[in-house]
């Protein structure tokens, strides 16, 4: 009788310990992960929200491109970091918010310095605003992004896959934008794009474009004959401040 009380007092405890070591040896692996130097400052560079290539990442690790490949597969298993593909070009990011986060505060604890601003290379006038194939791009696709998420009018901005919300093709429609058509269109409807200059997503998909050209027709944005460059119009920041500001 004894025997049959005790047995399961200690099976639960040693499923404690299990979990407990499960736990513990889960934190040493991440751990590991982020306190080899090279990987450090990779992702301390990648803290100010910009992708970037594993050759840009060699660089900042001080490592060859070999190496920084092996870096970067192993902050990948452990879900550090994660893969963007742009054509033929893959980028690297931070995984998502939660790692920002616990990367922000070891920092705070080691009493580390920020990460260096992201300077692109791109030319001015290509980085404002440009055409990226049918949909707008470069500093104000980013910017306009970024508000259509702040405004609640786009829904799934982890997932990278878009939805309007309610309130957003409400909003859309009365600007001008054939939601149901463009809906039915043969093509994704929204995603994120991530962009070269700014290496921060602008909007992609049939929406994106839909917005290209409500913008075109509007006269909020003049596209030039012979390129990608588009210029902002005082009429855009006059009518749609808060998308154009």
């Amino acid at each position: 009788m004894n025997e049959v009380s005790i047995a399961p007092a200690f099976y639960d405890r040693r499923m404690d310990t299990n979990s407990s070591a499960t736990a513990d040896f889960q934190l040493a692996r991440l751990a590991g992960a982020i306190a080899e130097p090279a990987r450090a400052r990779m992702l301390n560079c990648l803290m100010d929200g910009h992708a970037r290539t594993a050759t840009e990442l060699a660089t900042v690790a001080e490592v060859a491109a070999s190496t920084a490949s092996a870096h970067l597969a192993r902050l990948k298993e452990e879900r550090l970091v994660e893969v963007l593909v742009q054509g033929k070009h893959r980028y690297f990011r931070l995984a998502d918010d939660n790692v920002a986060a616990a990367l922000e505060s070891l920092m705070v604890v080691a009493g580390a310095p920020r990460a260096v601003e992201f300077k692109p290379n791109t030319p001015s006038r290509l980085r404002a605003a440009r055409t990226c194939y049918d949909h707008m791009a470069g500093t104000a696709g980013v910017a306009l992004h970024d508000r259509l998420h702040a405004q609640g009018w786009l829904s799934g901005l982890q997932s990278g896959s878009y939805e309007l919300t309610p309130e957003g093709a409400i909003a859309l429609e009365s600007l001008g934008v054939e939601v149901d058509a463009v809906r039915r269109s043969r093509r994704r409807f929204a995603c994120a794009c991530l962009d070269w200059s700014e290496r921060r997503p602008h909007l992609g998909g049939a929406l994106g474009a839909a917005w290209l050209q409500l913008s075109l027709r509007r006269g909020w944005v003049r596209q030039e004959l012979d390129g990608r460059e588009l210029a902002l119009t005082p009429k855009a920041q006059r009518e749609m401040p808060e998308l154009f500001a």
